[in-house]
């Protein structure tokens, strides 16, 4: 079995971002991005967290292309 993911979600209304944490720990090293989503990665090269910006219409872009089982993120 593989490690068990403890993935934290938060929404801040204000800014319309949803952050999601995948790592509780690391130090970051940099970021990427691609269109309206930034992954911060730590210095093992992996990523820690993500930023979906204007979250509120990209979040359900997103379902709906899950839904057909096809995401584009432009």
């Amino acid at each position: 079995m593989g490690a068990l993911w403890r993935i934290k979600i938060k929404y801040y209304e204000d800014a319309d971002v949803l952050t999601v944490m995948l790592k509780e720990k690391g130090k970051l090293s940099h970021a990427e991005e691609v269109g309206d989503i930034i992954v911060h990665f730590g210095k093992d090269g992996k990523p820690l967290f993500m930023e979906i910006l204007k979250a509120s219409k990209l979040i359900p872009l997103m379902v709906e292309g899950l839904a057909k089982k096809e995401v584009t993120v432009a």
